[in-house]
């Protein structure tokens, strides 16, 4: 009785994780724009995997410029993870939320939120600022994602190619998909097109 019992717990400790692991990616990962009153036309669609970036070798996110101080919310309810200061992205927060997702909010001038805390969709995190390797840039809000569960078919041959496994476009994740086309074919020709002139990009 004792070994069946024992063998019994071994089974659960085992089947745990995966179970965690599955319910989590069974949770709907809908998102918004993370920054209060942005669109599409406030973020250049064709930047993200671009390789101009200096020491990150790509950028793996997008930026979204408004002003100084305009509110951040989160894109996706979750867990705050990490909040707090780092060389290249200043004042940033990440936030775990569904399918195994976290959600990376940088060069902000604020943090609204603590460690370990729950947020959900839409609640304001932070403030636009232009701390890190964004100062003497306009202000904008750097915005990632990163899949924890890979996605291998994702891997090509580009730069860095094997992290886009990891790294997610968040406009696929942010615009309805029969807007994507239209938005990138007229992203260059909206006011990205004169943060590209100043050299932001």
């Amino acid at each position: 009785m004792k070994a069946f019992l024992l063998q019994h717990k071994i089974k659960i400790i085992i089947a745990a994780p995966f179970v965690v692991l599955l319910l989590g990616m069974l949770i709907p990962a809908n998102t918004v724009i993370p920054v209060k009153d942005a669109t599409w036309h406030d973020w250049n669609h064709q930047t993200f995997w671009d390789n101009r970036w200096g020491r990150s070798g790509v950028h793996k996110g997008i930026d979204i410029f408004a002003n100084v101080n305009r509110p951040v919310v989160s894109a996706s309810p979750g867990i705050v993870i990490f909040r707090g200061e780092r060389l290249l992205g200043g004042n940033t927060v990440a936030i775990l939320g569904p399918k195994w997702r976290m959600h990376y909010y940088a060069h902000m001038n604020d943090i609204k939120v603590g460690w370990l805390s729950f947020v959900s969709q839409k609640e304001v995190i932070g403030t636009v600022g232009r701390t890190g390797n964004a100062r003497n840039k306009p202000a904008h809000l750097h915005y990632s994602i990163l899949s924890l569960v890979p996605y291998p078919w994702r891997w090509d041959d580009s730069m860095q190619g094997w992290k886009k496994a990891f790294f997610l476009d968040p406009t696929y994740q942010l615009l309805p998909k029969h807007r994507i086309k239209m938005a990138r074919s007229k992203s260059k020709k909206k006011t990205v097109e004169k943060k590209l002139a100043e050299n932001v990009y």
